[in-house]
């Protein structure tokens, strides 16, 4: 087990404040994807949002965090964000030295098992890794999707924190291997019209549903609210 030894992000309220009204809007998210997973066998999901600062990176960490308050779960949280990656630094996990996802890929040498850290909030984390790579040679690479498969074999639950959908085509690479995409929107920031042209990059058969980040609900108080909506087979709501 590793532990966090540096303070972590103070919006990771799944993991500082687990019993938070807060904390309890990315329950929400749990009990959908707990649904789909029955319904859909929906297991491997992707995170990502229009462009940067929407919340994609919190997000994924704080529902890795709700899913793995379920009894005996097992959750893995890849930092699929390779160019530019944070998920360790919001975690307060040292990730310059350590191998990770691109060194698992690209080096035979290296294990699955000597990448993966299993953290004392009950889910383990693969960072991003310590050798500079270009994404396209990682996800490209036939090796990226045998991670995936012994991935699947050990865990109920693989969430990705992959990069914004419209500067870059990474997590169109991604979309084929991964049983759905959630799209994180941040409230009064995001242009609708960003929104719009990520839904229209995807295939709206893999988007399972958006996450509205930052909304200050009047009932809620200064809370931040996080909505799931699912979509029909359309994609469209």
């Amino acid at each position: 087990m590793f532990t966090i030894r540096q303070p972590i992000d103070k919006r990771l309220v799944s993991l500082t404040r687990p019993a938070s009204l807060e904390a309890e809007q990315y329950q929400t998210l749990r009990l959908n994807l707990q649904r789909l997973k029955a319904a859909r066998d929906i297991s491997m999901v992707a995170i990502t949002s229009p462009t940067s600062g929407d919340g994609k990176t919190v997000t994924a960490i704080n529902l890795a965090g709700a899913l793995a308050r379920g009894v005996d779960t097992r959750v893995l949280l890849i930092e699929a964000d390779l160019r530019r990656p944070s998920l360790a630094r919001q975690l307060g996990i040292a990730s310059k030295t350590a191998p990770g996802l691109a060194d698992v890929v690209l080096d035979p040498a290296v294990s699955l098992m000597d990448a993966v850290r299993h953290l004392d909030f009950g889910f383990s984390a693969l960072a991003a890794g310590s050798r500079p790579a270009a994404a396209h040679d990682v996800f490209n690479s036939p090796r990226f999707e045998a991670l995936l498969r012994e991935v699947r074999g050990q865990y109920d639950y693989v969430i990705l924190d992959t990069p914004p959908i419209v500067p870059v085509s990474d997590c169109r690479l991604l979309a084929p291997w991964v049983d759905g995409l959630l799209l994180v929107v941040s409230a009064h920031k995001t242009p609708r019209k960003l929104v719009e042209e990520s839904l229209n990059l995807l295939d709206g058969s893999s988007v399972l549903g958006i996450v509205l980040n930052r909304d200050d609900h009047p009932s809620l108080g200064s809370h931040r609210r996080r909505f799931y909506r699912d979509y029909g087979p359309t994609g469209r709501a």
